[in-house]
């Protein structure tokens, strides 16, 4: 047979079936007749089975300043998340003081997402041009005032200084690198250092609080992006993520049946970076590297690179 040399690959999807309902108004409903596979409402019980099926496989990368990847395995993310959710479930979060990740996608940003996750705690990731852009802060402020958090991440402190000072409040913060002087703040390594224990602050109650978690439970907020007045905050369950989750990977088997890897710049605070292709990563045990590359003449280059070097 004639070898195949198109640099693009076809993938298997499932028949469309789709059913029209015309109703007396003039709408027209669609909708398809095949049926929903069971599936996990936890995104982080993925995470929990690829742990046990495949520990060593990378879950995320981002590259390192000497130009390497770090990287974290299943097992490795599983671990440190345990650790993360254990260290929130001490601390004012709740549904009512949610977390607030304000800075650029990472490897510590998506470890606090899934602790957060893990035990039912809702969390938002605000776009950093609100706080690194702006000079009033007007629309940081506005979703700090909304989502009245009891915990704000921030990758970098000193780098994020102006933003917190505007809207920091009683919100206890967590920097990753850079402790302001200006700003009192817990560093991220200390929510990973000590691993949970038995007892009512410890593994058992991380364990309650996974369990605890039902469809309806707010998973987390995701803000519109203000481009026609101030932002507005959507709010995502975890019956609902999990769902869309499972409809896409059941309309594309190829994310289930071979190894997903993405290769992604897409923010976090959009629903296409971070509930997609994140969360998508996840629930099939695919790998995520994180790309510093962006859609402009400069950064292209960036990603071009790492599609190459990945391919």
């Amino acid at each position: 047979s004639e070898k195949n040399t198109s640099a693009y690959k076809k993938i298997d999807t499932i028949t469309v079936d789709i059913t029209a309902q015309h109703r007396a108004d003039g709408s027209i409903i669609l909708y398809s007749t095949i049926p929903l596979n069971p599936y996990p409402y936890r995104l982080t019980e993925r995470l929990l089975h690829w742990a046990a099926v495949a520990p060593d496989r990378i879950f995320i990368g981002k590259r390192n300043p000497a130009g390497g990847w770090d990287t974290l395995t299943y097992s490795e993310t599983l671990n440190k998340v345990k650790n993360i959710a254990h260290a929130l479930l001490n601390k004012n979060v709740s549904a009512e003081r949610p977390i607030t990740l304000l800075s650029e996608n990472s490897i510590e940003h998506g470890l606090m997402a899934l602790a957060a996750l893990h035990v039912g705690i809702p969390y938002s990731s605000i776009t950093p041009a609100y706080s690194l852009r702006s000079t009033d802060f007007d629309k940081l402020k506005h979703v700090i005032n909304l989502l009245t958090p009891g915990l704000i991440f921030v990758q970098d402190g000193i780098k994020y200084e102006k933003a917190l000072q505007a809207v920091a409040k009683d919100a206890e913060i967590v920097a990753v690198s850079n402790a302001s002087h200006a700003i009192k703040a817990t560093m991220f390594e200390e929510l990973i250092s000590l691993p949970p224990t038995g007892g009512d602050l410890g593994g058992f109650a991380v364990d309650n609080a996974f369990n605890n978690i039902q469809p309806d439970t707010i998973a987390k907020i995701l803000f519109t992006s203000g481009s026609t007045g101030l932002p507005k905050g959507v709010i995502n369950t975890h019956g609902n993520i999990s769902a869309n989750w499972q409809q896409i990977t059941q309309t594309f088997p190829f994310m289930m049946q071979e190894g997903l890897e993405f290769i992604d710049w897409l923010p976090w605070n959009h629903t296409f970076g971070g509930n997609h292709n994140f969360g998508l990563t996840v629930y099939n045990g695919g790998s995520l590297y994180i790309d510093d590359g962006n859609p402009t003449p400069q950064g292209i280059a960036t990603t071009v690179s790492n599609l190459k070097e990945r391919k």
